[in-house]
């Protein structure tokens, strides 16, 4: 079975980090696999890393006919049993061809941009609710879940990052967008004296958080470390992990804590409240309620015993259903039926 990966997403963002995540997995596994990405020297050089030598092709806009014809190109040489494209510009690229064409999704994408896919993947049970709800049949459309890493890394040197080593550290990361609600937890961390802050991440509201960070008098308290590729290191290092997120559809995050058995709070958006058990798996608290979010942080905070169990129990629910093996085990059976069927 030979499967082609077709990914144009952004230099940053959680679908491209599980595409990498997914593709080198899938390397592994011995899947025989093909990789074509939007250029992007960074993540070449983590898939050349793992073995994976990838194709990189420009991805621009409708006037874009080189990538299309590249990309066709591309699958004529390799003859795939299934293309899976992430993002809605690889999916339009995708020429059709004797494959099964599969569209991966991790939000809530309007369906028009996939209508010449065969199949569907989303990585949630209520996205496959919602593009049933849209009309895709039930038999076209799958759930496969992501998987992190549980790779241990040493945790860092808080020195380095101008972080007292008694103080309790909090851990927030993504993108910094309106969506992340990165200003809803640095109000909440206002009402936490002697707690500091890591945010990990990249994006338009980095400047505009800290000036918030000042304003609110918490600036001595944060610090905006910028997209990493450490997760783990910066997991053993903390103390709580938080995903004050409006808008969420996944959380993998979420996952990526509980991998490392952090223990975490997090706004009840519909990815990490579907993922979340509260008060066993983690803390759940309103969407955009910093006053209760900075009451779940100092309780957390305090409660020693409380947080252990936390930890814990995520560290379970991470082994019952994220682990890498579990997911890669998951997509192989998947790719296998869907060529199965399409020969049938």
């Amino acid at each position: 079975m030979r499967v082609m990966q077709v990914m144009a997403g952004a230099e940053y963002g959680g679908a491209e980090a599980f595409f990498t995540r997914l593709a080198i997995a899938l390397h592994k596994a011995g899947l025989s696999q093909r990789v074509v990405i939007r250029k992007d020297e960074g993540r070449a050089a983590l898939l050349q890393d793992a073995g994976i030598a990838p194709v990189q092709l420009s991805f621009g806009g409708p006037l874009d006919l080189k990538t299309k014809m590249s990309l066709k190109r591309e699958i004529k040489k390799f003859e795939p049993d299934v293309v899976m494209t992430w993002m809605s510009r690889a999916t339009q690229k995708c020429p059709r061809g004797k494959f099964v064409h599969v569209a991966r999704l991790g939000g809530y994408y309007d369906t028009k941009y996939y209508q010449h896919c065969d199949q569907l993947v989303g990585n949630t049970h209520d996205i496959v609710g919602y593009l049933t709800n849209e009309g895709w049949p039930s038999e076209k459309v799958t759930y496969l879940p992501n998987f992190v890493t549980e790779e241990k890394m040493p945790s860092l040197d808080r020195k380095r990052f101008y972080t007292p080593e008694t103080a309790p550290l909090v851990l927030a990361m993504g993108r910094l967008h309106e969506n992340k609600a990165f200003d809803t937890l640095l109000q909440a961390v206002a009402r936490v004296p002697n707690v500091y802050l890591w945010i990990a991440g990249e994006g338009p509201l980095r400047g505009e958080l800290e000036s918030m960070a000042e304003q609110l008098a918490v600036k001595p308290r944060v610090r905006f470390l910028g997209w990493r590729n450490d997760t783990p290191a910066m997991l053993a290092t903390s103390d709580i992990f938080v995903c004050p997120s409006r808008h969420e559809p996944l959380g993998n995050v979420v996952i990526e804590a509980w991998a490392q058995s952090v223990p975490v709070i997090a706004a009840d958006s519909l990815g990490p409240g579907t993922l979340i058990d509260h008060m066993k798996t983690g803390m759940l608290v309103p969407v955009d309620d910093a006053k209760e979010m900075g009451n779940s942080i100092k309780y957390m905070v305090d409660q020693n015993d409380f947080r252990a169990n936390i930890a814990k129990a995520g560290r379970a629910a991470y082994e019952a259903n994220y682990t890498e093996s579990m997911v890669i085990e998951r997509y192989i059976k998947y790719f296998e039926e869907i060529v199965t069927e399409d020969i049938a």
